[in-house]
Order: C-alpha cells, then structure tokens, then sequence
C-alpha cells in the first residue's frame, strides 16, 4: 500500500487510521494454491466491485457435494452477498479461474420487494437447484432471521425459504443437515443495533443474540430455540463434516465461548458449553477486559 507521506512507513498508523481512507470498492481476490507455481500463495488477480459499501461477506457456490451424483452440475460460480448494500454479486470463476469476472448483479430493490429481507450474510447452496442466503434483518433494518431463495442457474431471486411470518428474531449464519431434517440457525443483532458499533449498553439490554434456532429441513419452521449459557452472540456454526453427524459447534464472539449442540434420542436437540476462553485485561477500550471474539 503506497504511503501518505515521506517519513512513515508502509499502510496507516492505526486501524482507526485506515477507515479513514480514501473510499473504494470491495474486491474479490484470486491466490495461487499450485505449491508448484512461482506465484504460491499470491494475489495473482483482484476483481472490484461496481459499487461502493457493499461489505462482502460470506460467499457460496452455486452448487456443492449435494449434487456430487449429478454429472451436469459444476462449481462455476461463487455467490457474494453484501451485508450493508443488500446486493448480490455472482461471479463467474468457470471460464478463466485465474481471473474471474462479473456475471450477474442482483440489485437490493429485487430482494426488498419479494422477500422483504436485507443485510445478508450467508451463502448456501441446496440440493434443491437453489443457493439459500441468510439475513440480519428487514429493509428498515429491524431483526429479521430469514433465508432469500435464488434460482442457482438463472440467479432469479425466487423468495423466501421459511415459511411467510416465520422469520427467527434475529439472523447471522446458518447450516443444514438433511438426514436428520433440521438446519440450525445463528443470530447477532438487529442491524440498527450493529449500524453505530458496538456499544456495552446494548448488552446490557439484551439486544444481542443469544439462541440458536432449530427449524424443520422439510417444513421449513422453527421447532425449537436453545437458549445458550454464556453464549453472547453465537456467529458461525457447523455440524461436524459427515452428513449422517447429529452434532456440531458454534463459536459465541462475546462470551468467548464454543458450544457444542447435539441431538437428543428424542429427536429434540440440546446444547452445552464445552471451551471457554478467558477475557484480556486491556487498556483503553470500551471496558476493562477484552474478550476472545470467537468467530
């Protein structure tokens, strides 16, 4: 990054410092992965967005190991969704995987008016044909827990996934696992909370997550909510990599903890506190200790 003056050395001086930078576009970039290629581990290619404050953040394929028995299908696309402008980015990385390029822009006004979701995070995709995308919240930035459903060939957004009304309070990640029918849902906070930082007063009144939703695969609704001992914002969340596994961990960025959820052998599912992280004594943040921020 080229420096701003003549006796200072290489990016900004502090985060804050580079927030304050010149304003630019998102981009996604390209690393060489060959351990045989003289560009190992480098940014070989940059593609930027055509839009200013997007925020990219978890991005999908348009198709996955749930299609692995179907010849016809391929990973050529990655699905970008912004948490702050709403919009989705598909990129085709199929016809020169060394620099991918645009293919489809779905702009916010598309997702408002048939799913009347926004702030997106999360991108999945099904066995269905579909890529499933999750949300934070509505178009007024209320807490809005639902799924945005895009065709995974024309990239035509379809609707939702949960049934209509039957959003969780809050959103943030989720994760499926069909042989057990049942996908589990993470949540953070309402955006209008999130939109000024993070603030110790909005702990205090309770308006950052603290449950994991449990919703019916083939029903597409809630069943259950797990309400989480020391589990401050649960964010990203797997079961374990086998599909018939009734088990996984979610990692709650405050209370620095990992939690393990499992299924009961009453079809019912539960959670326990199994890693706890301990807070840093720090000086000059909001609070006297820092946690672990476990993602």
């Amino acid at each position: 990054m080229a420096t701003k003056c003549g006796n200072c050395g290489p990016g900004y001086s502090t985060p804050l410092e580079a927030m304050k930078g010149t304003e630019a576009p998102d981009y996604l970039a390209t690393v060489d992965v060959d351990p045989k290629s003289p560009q190992y581990c480098q940014v070989i290619h940059r593609l930027p967005m055509p839009n200013l404050k997007d925020e990219l953040h978890h991005s999908g394929w348009n198709t996955c190991s749930s299609c692995f028995g179907d010849s016809t299908k391929s990973r050529t696309k990655l699905v970008l969704p912004s948490l702050i402008s709403s919009r989705i980015y598909v990129v085709d990385v199929g016809s020169e995987p060394r620099a991918p390029k645009l293919h489809k822009v779905i702009e916010p006004k598309d997702i408002h008016a048939k799913c009347e979701l926004a702030f997106l995070h999360t991108s999945h995709c099904l066995a269905s044909g579909e890529v499933m995308i999750s949300s934070l919240g509505d178009v007024k930035g209320n807490g809005k827990g639902g799924f945005v459903l895009l065709d995974a060939e024309t990239f035509e957004v379809k609707g939702t996934w949960e049934r209509r009304g039957g959003a969780a309070p809050l959103g943030y990640d989720f994760w499926y696992q069909p042989r057990h029918n049942v996908m589990i849902s993470t949540e953070w906070a309402a955006p209008n909370v999130l939109r000024d930082g993070f603030n110790p007063a909005d702990v205090e009144a309770g308006l950052y997550g603290s449950h994991l939703y449990v919703w019916d695969w083939q029903r597409h609704e809630i069943v259950q909510t797990l309400s989480l001992k020391d589990g401050l914002i649960p964010l990203e969340i797997r079961f374990l990599h086998n599909p018939d596994a009734a088990q996984g961990f979610v990692g709650c960025a405050l209370s620095s903890t990992i939690q393990r959820f499992y299924k009961n052998e009453g079809g019912t599912w539960s959670v326990e506190k199994v890693i706890q992280v301990p807070p840093k004594k720090v000086k000059g943040w909001l609070l006297p200790e820092m946690p672990g921020l476990i993602t």
